[in-house]
């Protein structure tokens, strides 16, 4: 529902705005039926997108607006970034791990849709913003989150565990 009141907040600005609702679930017709409360033009709901056809979305768009209240680390936010499209979502979780904000990508509370429209504004009024936070969003996640970059850490990883022997967790018996 932040997206969309935020969206709202963004048309009295650029009324010509569209915004594009990838996915479907349980919130979804309340989510319509809040589109229609507000009165908004230009929304596309595209329901359930293919992740091979997401990157199609993404170039549509000019800024990537995501409000969970909480969330770990929505591959979404990495999809957007390494397809150059700047972000702007809420702090929940583990977000800020991954957006660096005023760096990557700008954060706002949770919960707050004037804050998320006003960021998505200030993207897209300030010369040159979008570009800076796209350009160091996208060398982040080719340097931290491509398969290049994880998989050495992840065979690392097994590779300790398996030095380690077997893991005990509570409430398993000793074998001895």
């Amino acid at each position: 529902a932040c997206v969309i009141r935020a969206f709202a907040r963004i048309q009295q600005v650029v009324p010509d705005a569209t915004l594009l609702v990838a996915g479907f679930g349980p919130e979804g017709a309340k989510l319509k039926a809040l589109a229609r409360e507000l009165q908004l033009r230009n929304v596309e709901w595209l329901g359930r997108v293919s992740p091979t056809e997401m990157y199609h979305i993404y170039d549509r768009a000019d800024v990537y607006l995501n409000a969970p209240e909480i969330d770990n680390m929505p591959l979404s936010i990495l999809e957007a970034s390494a397809c150059g499209l700047p972000v702007v979502s809420t702090d929940a979780g583990g977000i800020p791990l991954i957006v660096d904000n005023e760096r990557t990508g700008l954060l706002v509370p949770r919960n707050d849709d004037a804050a998320l429209a006003n960021a998505a504004l200030r993207v897209l009024h300030t010369r040159g913003l979008a570009l800076t936070l796209a350009t160091a969003a996208r060398e982040r996640v080719v340097r931290d989150y491509s398969w290049s970059a994880v998989a050495p850490r992840w065979e690392g990883l097994y590779h300790r565990l398996a030095r380690q022997g077997p893991v005990r967790t509570a409430g398993t018996p000793d074998p001895h």
